[in-house]
């Protein structure tokens, strides 16, 4: 009786080591973003575009800047999020706090760039409030980039 009892006190107890092995912390790392701007984009990207869910004509827009990794590590997957304003203070989208992403932050500062769509009808210049980025240690989703995203 004392053999089985000794036997799944150590069943259970190496389960339970084996239950946390390979398991990491996916906790999310924040990361800076800086300077800040949108132009125009090229003519490639601008072609045909419209609203999203609308057949309404819109003007495409390059949002850059500099994202600042502190953690001495690469961040995977960092999403971007923000608020867009026109020239009268009206949001350019609303009900959206997530702009893009960055599939991956090599530590110091890198540039980054996505791409937005904006109702033709909403005047500039546009205002870009409450920049911020945060991603993970390690890859958590498939990530796909946009054209401009892969050079």
């Amino acid at each position: 009786m004392a053999l089985r009892s000794i036997f799944t006190a150590l069943l259970v107890a190496g389960l339970w080591l084996l239950s946390g092995v390979g398991l990491t912390a996916q906790a999310l790392t924040p990361i800076d973003l800086a300077d800040i701007t949108y132009s125009p984009c090229p003519p490639e990207y601008a072609d045909g575009m419209v609203a999203a869910g609308s057949i309404q004509e819109a003007n495409c827009f390059l949002i850059t800047g500099k994202a600042i990794n502190r953690t001495g590590k690469p961040v995977i997957d960092a999403d971007i999020f923000g608020r867009i304003y026109d020239a009268n203070d009206n949001p350019v989208m609303q009900n959206r706090g997530r702009l893009g992403g960055i599939a991956e932050v090599p530590p110091g500062e890198s540039d980054f760039e996505l791409r937005v769509s904006v109702a033709a009808n909403q005047p500039e210049p546009l205002k870009l409030k409450q920049f911020k980025a945060s991603g993970f240690s390690s890859t958590v989703r498939q990530f796909s980039q946009t054209p401009s995203a892969r050079q």
